[in-house]
């Protein structure tokens, strides 16, 4: 992962919460916190996923130390986004002993189906809709509480300010990506769900946005950057024509996540080359 050299302190002593901070974007976002200072709790259902990455964590944090850089530091906690009452457990672990969380990041995701609409099976698209649209979902509903302005200590030690909340939305939300339509229909579901939440919970101090990455060159999307006709394809309709990078998307996320975007809230910031100029990517590419 790479670390780059600056650090801004705009979030040091921050508390943070990463879903699906395991791997990929997630882990990303959550080494660019943790060397911004911030303390951040990452969760997945992987336990194993989950302890490797926080010792990579660890030594981001020592580094910044032995640097004289503000020092963050991280943690895990094992939870299913779908399930209610584990994310609200999440939730109370990542704000610590101030009851206040500053940042939370809800990126946990992915897709169960892909494929024509006729020919869908039911049990992955309700998966899939759970496990990006629920779950951001309950990460709000029990985040917010505890990110609210007056909710717990300062960094400071003062009264603590109102939080940023990011949803990880997709390109494919924005726009038609063929065969991908319960995956782009769950993200889009996302982007709206934050629009409403920017707007009910303004008046708390907290604000919510989401981030719509185009095609980044990361686990999870491997099947795709490995090279083929899918990738040709998703190049050709970018005008910046590049993979995405995990650093790229988690710039973006920590931009949201601190004072410096302070007066945004229900945004849809795309980061992805400008591919949503353009049309979406053929997933029936995949199928022959």
């Amino acid at each position: 992962m790479t670390e780059g050299t600056g650090t801004t302190a705009g979030i040091a002593g921050y508390t943070a919460l990463v879903t699906g901070g395991g791997s990929g974007i997630g882990l990303g976002t959550a080494t660019r916190l943790v060397r911004d200072g911030a303390h951040v709790t990452i969760c997945g259902r992987t336990e194993e996923k989950l302890a490797t990455a926080v010792t990579e964590l660890e030594g981001v944090a020592a580094r910044s130390e032995a640097a004289g850089l503000p020092v963050g530091s991280a943690r895990y906690v094992v939870a299913d986004v779908t399930v209610e009452e584990q994310v609200g457990a999440a939730v109370a672990e990542a704000a610590g002993p101030r009851r206040h969380l500053d940042i939370l990041f809800a990126n946990a995701g992915g897709s169960h189906t892909m494929g024509p609409i006729t020919e869908a099976d039911l049990d992955g698209v309700r998966a899939t809709i759970d496990l990006n649209l629920v779950g951001t979902f309950l990460c709000i509903k029990h985040g917010a509480p505890l990110m609210a302005a007056g909710s717990g200590e300062g960094v400071d030690g003062g009264e603590a300010p109102g939080g940023s909340l990011i949803g990880m939305s997709s390109g494919a939300g924005h726009f038609p990506h063929r065969y991908l339509w319960a995956y782009g229909s769950a993200k889009a579901g996302i982007d709206m769900l934050c629009k409403y939440a920017a707007e009910e919970l303004g008046h708390t101090g907290v604000r919510v946005n989401t981030v719509q990455p185009g095609i980044v060159d990361d686990e999870l999307m491997s099947f795709i950057t490995a090279g083929g006709p899918l990738l040709d394809d998703y190049l050709a309709e970018m005008p910046v024509s590049r993979l995405g990078t995990v650093e790229d998307i988690a710039a973006a996320v920590r931009f949201l996540a601190g004072p410096e975007s302070a007066w945004i809230t229900g945004e849809a910031l795309a980061v992805d080359g400008g591919h949503h100029l353009r049309r979406g990517a053929n997933y029936g590419l995949l199928f022959g």
